[in-house]
């Protein structure tokens, strides 16, 4: 069952990049919406990952 998972999110993952490639190259209206949707899921994760490095060092940012 955890297979299946891995694999559904492996393909929506391969098939967000394709969309990505592709609306750079010009392609239809719902393959720039699929690489819209990826790119701000990937700025979420990045920061989410960010945030959470930041969280285990113990530095808060706030310079005291």
């Amino acid at each position: 069952m955890i297979a299946l998972v891995l694999l559904v999110v492996l393909a929506l993952v391969v098939g967000g990049c394709v969309c990505v490639v592709w609306a750079e190259r010009g392609g239809p209206r719902w393959a720039r919406a699929v690489a819209t949707m990826t790119r701000t899921a990937s700025g979420m994760a990045r920061r989410a990952e960010r945030n959470r490095r930041r969280g285990l060092t113990g530095d808060s940012g706030d310079g005291g």
